[in-house]
């Protein structure tokens, strides 16, 4: 395994992303950068190589927490530092792995010794090893909640805090925070998202020639990295100068009220919450313009700086696409264009304004998208594109979905100790207290009171004279706590002709949507399974990502006949081999029917049979019965019966209907 890392400036295209990160570079102020794109795009590669690219730091000699000699933090735990001295080391890039627990990212307490003797004896956790440099997270959608809450705390706030029971540590915690995810497996909550200064969209060239290039270097690199690297060594050379005189020329950059009022106008324009948005794109504009060696911030400034700041913040829900309208930002900067920018009319004309048209940073900002609504978000890659089973005659174009509303919640009965999240109740790291145990490995959250409990029999035995509490490891008690887990919610959907109707399946989609819309905000996974025709399918197979089961919904044909047991039966299978993979993950199965069967010897029959393997299993269930009508033959409600689940009309799955009674699902004995 090679230590030598792939040169910054040796990554083909990628303009946009190599941008962003250099401008965090320049002005860390900026607020870090958001990755999104798909697989294989040079995501890792591109973060990796930038920390080659960054000045060494000054520290005080053995600090752990990479102090400043010039200016020592005065709180810092290994302190107190006499100003002065210390010594230069590269700027570190510390890598935050997905399944992190929580003293791996702040730190760890040693809660034995601080009740037993006072001392506070603090193992640092990555964000100590990140100050100062760069803090990675690979997949950050994929991270626990509370972590990435933790993460984006201390980047807000440059410091870090770790308490245990009223004992706490502080230190210092400044870092260039570079995130990257596929949106594939899932999206960030829009208020993480708004926590990242900028966001950048990958893609794989389709271009011949530059795919060419791509497979040619890294062959290259593979064959021999320290002599490719060599190669490279000038180039590497330049940037870094780049970015030393860039950092020095920053404070020297004036922003005027020109460019202010278009920042302003921009952020208003797009209707972004908060301020946070019109603070980032001033910091960016500044950088861009010590990038390009000017110490006037000029309308181009302002464009990029918006398409990097802005396309993360305008989302309004997770099945919006992400990215600007170009025309609209380019009508409200000329409008708003003043007298401080000079040359804030000429737009992109200006032939020297360009950060660097043959090497980083010479981008043309975000690509726009095709339109606003989930039919322009690219598809999903787990699974492939289904094809839509045969329906015979009576095949319907998809039906739009109706408005989305607020549904009532759905949860999974019991205690289980899955993934975090807002559905279901589960014993989880964080939540309220509700018992106390001994702990299996280290401890992490002390419950006092039974520790305290635990110790005090044994005082007069251990020799205790003074007032001091003589505690010993086998007195602690980690508390037991219990919150909310996330779920695999399986949505088994008829698209049968029967469902076809134009105006029910609109409702039904509707109804769908909302479900989606729940479980994005509950942090589930999701998964999707059709039946029409003569066989069923897995639309979607289980995953993080909501909007991509939005995407399949969307498109999701009608008409055939009803094979409800091939449904089911194709939706036990799934959850069996998802079981496999993720044990603790508890599910919900959805199904969406008005309970009909068709086709085949006894179709009726086999669905009941179908059903009963779920009630076998335990698996929590609900139908959506979409049966409309004066006359109602209450086949969705046997079904239910069957299942070992409970039935809800369409009007009552809304959070405000009045005709449901707000209920846990229940289940009945096989």
């Amino acid at each position: 395994m090679t230590t030598t890392p792939f040169p910054f400036t040796a990554v083909v295209g990628q303009d946009d992303l190599r941008l962003a990160l250099l401008l965090n570079a320049v002005s860390p102020a900026v607020g870090g950068v958001l990755v999104r794109g798909e697989k294989g795009t040079a995501k890792s590669t591109a973060v990796r190589a930038l920390s080659a690219l960054l000045p060494a730091v000054d520290v005080v000699s053995g600090c752990r927490f990479s102090c400043d000699p010039g200016s020592p933090d005065p709180g810092c735990p290994d302190g107190p530092h006499e100003p002065g001295g210390g010594e230069a080391r590269p700027a570190r890039m510390v890598e935050l792995p997905v399944g992190a627990s929580e003293d791996r990212l702040v730190g760890a307490l040693d809660i034995e010794r601080a009740l037993a003797e006072g001392v506070k004896a603090f193992e640092p956790g990555l964000l100590a090893a990140a100050h100062r440099g760069i803090l990675y997270v690979d997949e950050v959608n994929l991270l626990h909640d509370h972590l990435v809450d933790l993460l984006l705390d201390a980047a807000a706030m440059g410091a870090s805090y770790v308490e245990r029971e009223g004992v706490s540590v502080r230190h210092a915690a400044r870092f260039l925070l570079v995130g990257t995810m596929n949106p594939e497996e899932g999206e960030l909550r829009p208020q993480l998202l708004d926590r990242f200064g900028l966001t950048v969209e990958v893609a794989a060239s389709r271009e011949p020639d530059q795919r060419v290039e791509v497979v040619r270097r890294r062959l290259a690199y593979d064959d021999d990295p320290a002599g490719f690297a060599a190669r490279w060594a000038d180039e590497e050379t330049a940037v870094r100068a780049r970015i030393v005189a860039a950092r020095a020329l920053l404070p020297s950059v004036r922003l005027g009220d020109g460019a202010l009022r278009q920042i302003a106008a921009t952020c208003a324009a797009f209707e972004v919450d908060g301020m946070r948005a019109d603070i980032v794109m001033a910091r960016t504009a500044t950088a861009l313009a010590a990038w390009a060696g000017r110490t006037e911030v000029l309308a181009e400034d302002v464009r990029q700086a918006a398409l990097l700041a802005l396309p993360h913040r305008r989302r309004r829900n997770p099945f919006d696409a992400p990215g600007l309208d170009e025309d609209k930002l380019d009508e409200t900067l000329e409008e708003f264009g003043g007298q401080d920018n000079q040359g804030g009319d000429q737009g992109g004309d200006q032939g020297g304004d360009d950060p660097d048209p043959d090497g980083p940073g010479g981008g043309g900002g975000q690509p726009a998208p095709d339109d606003g609504g989930p039919s322009a978000q690219p598809e999903a890659g787990e699974g492939g594109e289904p094809q839509p089973s045969s329906g015979g005659a009576g095949e319907q174009q998809p039906a739009r979905a109706a408005e989305p509303f607020r549904t009532k919640v759905l949860s999974v009965p019991g205690l289980g100790e899955g993934s975090a999240g807002r559905r279901s109740r589960a014993r989880t790291e964080h939540g309220r207290t509700t018992g106390a145990r001994r702990p299996r490995g280290a401890l992490t959250k002390l419950h006092l009171a039974a520790t305290v409990q635990a110790a005090a029999p044994h005082q007069r035995a251990r020799g205790r004279s003074g007032p001091g509490l003589v505690v010993r490891r086998d007195d602690l008690r980690q508390a037991t706590r219990e919150g909310r887990e996330g779920n695999l919610v399986l949505f088994v959907v008829d698209a049968s002709g029967s469902m076809a109707a134009r105006q029910r399946m609109s409702a039904v989609k509707g109804a769908v949507l909302s479900l989606l819309l729940d479980a994005y905000q509950r942090r589930d996974k999701v998964g999707l399974v059709t039946f029409r025709g003569s066989a069923a399918e897995v639309a979607l197979p289980p995953t993080s990502s909501v909007d991509a089961a939005a995407v399949r919904l969307e498109s999701l044909p009608t008409g055939g006949r009803t094979p409800l047991s091939a449904g089911l039966l194709r939706a036990h299978e799934v959850l069996r081999v998802e079981r496999l993979r993720d044990p603790a993950r508890r599910a919900l199965v959805v199904v969406v029917t008005d309970g009909r069967a068709t086709g085949g010897p006894e179709p009726v029959a086999l669905a009941g049979r179908a059903a009963r393997l779920f009630a076998a299993d335990g698996v929590a269930s609900v139908v959506v019965d979409c049966e409309t009508g004066p006359v109602r033959l209450g086949l969705a409600g046997q079904l239910a019966g069957e299942l070992g689940g409970t039935a809800v009309t369409l009007d009552e799955l809304r959070a405000d209907s009045i005709a449901g009674l707000v209920k846990d699902v229940q289940r009945r004995a096989a």
